[in-house]
C-alpha cells in the first residue's frame, strides 16, 4: 500500500534557529567548533584545538568514523560584524594520539597529552586577518561555523593511475612525503595512515627552524620507534649538517640520496610554490637522466600528488622547459554565453577574466569553496589540483582551478 506525504509538523531549520538563540553552540544539522585550547609549537605554527558539537560529532565522528589523512575544514570566523572563510588541513586523524613537546604544553594536561577524537587540531601560522584572529585574537568559548572534513589530498589518490582515472593500481609500497613549513600539517594523518596499511614511509621536511623546534618533533620520534619501515629528514635550511647531497634545497640531487625506488613511490607533496617548482624541476632532471628505467616510460611527475598552499596561476608542472608545459599553458579563447563576452587566458579562468576586467563570482580562489562553480557549454579544460582532463561537453567546473587547453564556453 503506498505511502502518502507526510510533511515534518516542525521543521529541523525553525528547530536550528530556536536552539541557536538558546546557545549558540546548539543545533542539529550545522557542524560547529568551540575554540578550546591554543599552544604555540615555534615562532611560525600554532596549535588551535576545538570541540565539535553533536551535528559535527553525528554527521562526521559517528557515521563515517572520522576524517581521512590530509582532509581539511572549512572555517568561518565573524570578524567585526564580516564573515571571512578560510580553509585549514587537520592534524592526525580522530583517534590518533598526537604527542606534544611538554615545554609548550601550557594546558592542565599532562606531559604526553593525547589529543584525541572529538577534539579537532589545525596548525596555523599567525599570519592573516582570519590566522591573526584565530591564533591571537578570538577568546576560548568562541564558537565558529565549520564544514565537514574534505578533500582529495589523500591516501586514496595514490591508488590512481594519473593517465588513466578509470583504472585502479594497486597501492605503491613505497610512500615519499615532502613538506615545507606549515605543510607539515596534513602529513601527520596521511603517514599513520599509511604506516598503518604497511607501506615505507620517508618524510623530506625544509623549515628555517633548528631540529629542536621542529613541528611534532615528539610525535615523529614516537613514529619511528613504533614503526621500522618510517625514515624521516628534517633539512634546517640554514644548517649545512643537515643537507641532503650538500644542497639546502630540494634536487635532482637530494631525491636521490634518499636510495627510493622513484620509479614506484608516490611522491604527496605540501608547500610553497617554490617547494613544488623545486621538486617538478627535480623529477624533470631524473626522468631525462634515467627514462630507461622508468615503467612504461612514464615522467615521474606522473607520481606527484599535491596539495596547494597560496594562489598558483598556473599549474606546477608548466614550470619547466619542456613541451608538454608549453601546450599547457597555450593562449586560449573563453566565450561567456551568457554575458556576450569574451577573453583571452593562459592561465586559470577566474584569473584570466580578472586580467582581462571582467568579474565572475569567487570565494576563497584554492578550490575549496564552490563559490566560482559554473557550467561549461563545451570546451577542454585542465584542473590543476588533480591535473584531471575534462570532456568536451557540459559539466560544472570550477574557475579558480581549472585552465583551459582549448577554446572554452561558458554559460555565465
Amino acid at each position: 500500500m503506498a505511502t502518502s506525504y507526510r510533511p515534518e509538523i516542525i521543521q529541523r531549520a525553525f528547530v536550528d534557529f530556536i536552539g541557536s538563540r538558546l546557545h549558540p553552540f546548539w543545533s542539529l544539522t550545522r557542524p560547529k567548533l568551540r575554540l578550546i585550547a591554543r599552544q604555540a609549537l615555534n615562532d611560525d605554527l600554532i596549535v588551535v584545538q576545538f570541540e565539535g558539537n553533536h551535528a559535527f560529532k553525528r554527521q562526521v565522528l559517528d557515521s563515517d568514523g572520522g576524517w581521512h589523512g590530509g582532509q581539511h575544514i572549512n572555517l568561518t570566523a565573524v570578524i567585526d560584524a564580516i564573515y571571512h572563510q578560510r580553509h585549514y588541513s587537520l592534524v592526525g586523524l580522530p583517534k590518533q594520539p598526537l604527542y606534544l613537546q611538554s615545554d609548550i604544553d601550557n594546558s592542565e594536561s599532562s606531559e604526553n597529552k593525547q589529543l584525541q577524537s572529538p577534539i579537532i587540531t589545525i596548525a596555523i601560522k599567525p599570519q592573516g586577518l582570519v590566522s591573526n584572529y584565530l591564533t591571537q585574537q578570538a577568546p576560548l568559548g568562541t564558537i565558529f561555523d565549520s564544514s565537514l572534513p574534505s578533500g582529495a589530498f589523500t591516501l586514496a589518490q595514490a591508488k590512481l593511475d594519473t593517465q588513466s582515472a578509470n583504472r585502479l593500481l594497486l597501492a605503491p609500497s613505497s610512500l615519499l612525503f615532502i613538506a615545507g613549513g606549515s605543510g607539515i600539517t596534513p602529513m601527520l594523518g596521511l603517514i599513520t595512515q599509511a604506516l598503518s596499511q604497511s607501506h615505507t614511509v620517508t618524510l623530506l621536511y625544509y623549515s628555517h627552524m633548528p631540529l629542536a623546534e621542529t613541528p611534532f618533533l615528539k610525535h615523529w620520534q614516537q613514529l619511528k620507534d613504533s614503526y621500522p619501515n618510517f625514515t624521516y629528514h628534517f633539512i634546517n635550511t640554514e644548517d649545512p649538517d643537515s643537507y641532503l647531497a650538500g644542497t639546502r634545497h630540494l634536487s635532482a640531487e637530494s631525491l636521490l640520496a634518499l636510495s627510493l625506488p622513484l620509479a614506484d613511490t608516490r611522491i604527496f607533496v605540501c608547500g610553497s610554490q617554490a617547494l613544488l617548482a623545486g621538486l617538478y624541476d627535480a623529477v624533470q632532471t631524473i626522468t631525462s637522466l634515467d627514462m630507461d628505467s622508468l615503467a612504461n616510460k612514464r615522467s615521474l611527475r606522473d607520481n606527484i600528488i599535491f596539495e596547494r598552499f597560496g594562489n598558483l596561476s598556473h599549474e606546477p608542472a608548466s614550470i619547466g622547459n619542456n613541451d608538454n608545459a608549453k601546450n599547457d599553458i597555450a593562449m586560449q579563447t573563453v566565450y561567456l554565453r551568457g554575458r556576450q563576452r569574451q577573453f583571452d587566458t593562459s592561465t586559470t579562468l577566474l584569473i584570466g577574466a580578472e586580467q582581462a576586467g571582467i568579474t565572475l563570482s569567487y570565494g576563497c580562489r584554492q578550490g575549496i569553496c564552490q563559490l566560482c562553480r559554473c557550467n561549461k557549454a563545451s570546451g577542454v579544460v585542465k584542473n590543476i589540483e588533480t591535473g584531471k582532463i575534462s570532456s568536451n561537453g557540459y559539466e560544472s567546473i570550477q574557475t579558480c582551478i581549472n585552465i583551459a587547453m582549448t577554446d572554452v564556453v561558458l554559460d555565465i
